[in-house]
């Protein structure tokens, strides 16, 4: 849609609206030679708990099509700056990408009961085991993310919004406190038993620390 309305591949028009203004130079579904010299290599968890390195195992550079929901290289700095974009009020440094009011209508919970999030089930064992962030609250959907509807157990404030990328990344925005963060691994599948704990506890430490 957005392809065809504005007359150019997805990755141009996200370049020009989003990625520029927000001064993020080194992302595209396209990696340059020095993305590529310096692109994590994936690990798959064996049975036995230990990691394989899933060699030559990677998204093609050039795609066909420019997809909207994975298919972009990043470095981890060059995120945080759109998790900052949600901080200022969809405001860049290089200039702004959303209105503050649109930014406010897409941090909002949209669906109503029953349909909340609940259990993540996985279909590929290799890609995702079956995972749910903080089992027994209350989660919701909103049009960009996932947002908790109680203070989650890490001590993030009900509000907050948040997800993940399939190779255990995840991260979450606190618009009431001014914070977000980033938990960066590439390791196949999803809910790791490692590093998924290893997320909950380093968004448990950032907030024992903001109370102290």
């Amino acid at each position: 849609m957005v392809e065809g309305i504005r007359g150019n591949r997805l990755g141009a028009v996200m370049r020009e609206r989003i990625f520029d203004p927000l001064g993020m130079e080194e992302i595209g579904f396209t990696r340059t030679e020095a993305m590529r010299a310096r692109t994590a290599t994936i690990h798959a968890r064996g049975g036995d708990g230990g990691l394989v390195p899933m060699d030559g195992f990677a998204l093609p550079d050039a795609p066909e099509v420019d997809m909207g929901g994975h298919g972009l290289y990043a470095t981890i700095p060059e995120y945080m700056k759109f998790i900052r974009m949600w901080l200022n009020d969809g405001q860049g440094p290089g200039g702004r990408v959303l209105r503050p009011e649109t930014v406010e209508w897409a941090v909002r919970g949209a669906l109503v009961p029953p349909q909340k999030v609940t259990m993540l089930t996985g279909v590929i064992p290799s890609l995702s085991n079956d995972a749910e962030f903080f089992p027994g609250q209350v989660k919701d959907w909103s049009y960009t993310f996932m947002v908790n509807a109680e203070t989650a157990p890490t001590g993030r404030p009900a509000g907050s919004i948040g997800w993940a990328g399939l190779a255990n990344s995840f991260y979450w925005i606190d618009r009431r406190n001014g914070i977000g963060g980033y938990w960066a691994t590439q390791i196949l599948p999803f809910g790791d038993p490692v590093s998924f704990p290893g997320y909950l506890d380093f968004e448990t430490a950032v907030y024992r620390g903001l109370s102290r």
